[in-house]
């Protein structure tokens, strides 16, 4: 057995201890270093969609998101969890109108990763939003969101500032401007 398989043989034997609405906690016991096993808790969570909406070469839309588990509202992209057997790139459609109001004739896959893969299995898939028209927010009954349209100058200048500090959007916008530095370079 490969060390994946018992990885996941392990996961497979855990306890559920926490059924939430979006997440579950699980315990496992690990093996630990000399023959003693270890108590570890995860966060079980069905992945999750972030969106680069691109209005124009120069603009994107971003959001002002109230997040009430750090007290703020943050500079996001739009992006939600999947619902039970939702394919990633039908969240990231209906998550773009729901947060922001505008409808993508195109999605196309950008990256994935993990977000916390220290306490949680949630994969965020990310997706390039295009040719984008507005249709109207359809916000959750809980959702708080303001839609602004930003240059990438300022964009820039609110990451290295601090200004924009939630990690999917910050891997988002640079992973994609790493895209097209290596986009740049290959034409030279």
């Amino acid at each position: 057995m490969d060390k994946t398989n018992s990885i996941t043989e392990v996961v497979r034997q855990s306890q559920r201890v926490f059924k939430g609405v979006r997440f579950d906690v699980y315990a496992v016991e690990l093996p630990g270093k000399v023959g003693h096993s270890v108590r570890r808790e995860f966060v079980a969570h069905p992945g999750a969609v972030v969106i680069l909406p691109i209005l124009d070469e120069q603009h994107i839309v971003m959001i002002r998101n109230e997040r009430f588990a750090v007290g703020q509202e943050l500079w996001e992209l739009p992006a939600g969890t999947l619902e039970p057997k939702e394919p990633p790139e039908k969240t990231a459609y209906r998550e773009l109108i729901e947060e922001t109001g505008y409808q993508a004739d195109s999605i196309q896959p950008l990256t994935k990763f993990f977000t916390s893969p220290g306490i949680c299995n949630e994969m965020m898939y990310v997706y390039v939003a295009r040719d984008l028209h507005l249709v109207g927010q359809q916000l959750d009954e809980s959702e708080k969101i303001i839609v602004k349209i930003l240059d990438w100058k300022t964009v820039n200048k609110m990451i290295h500032s601090g200004e924009i500090c939630d990690g999917k959007t910050l891997t988002t916008l640079l992973f994609y401007q790493s895209q097209l530095t290596k986009v740049d370079e290959m034409d030279t």
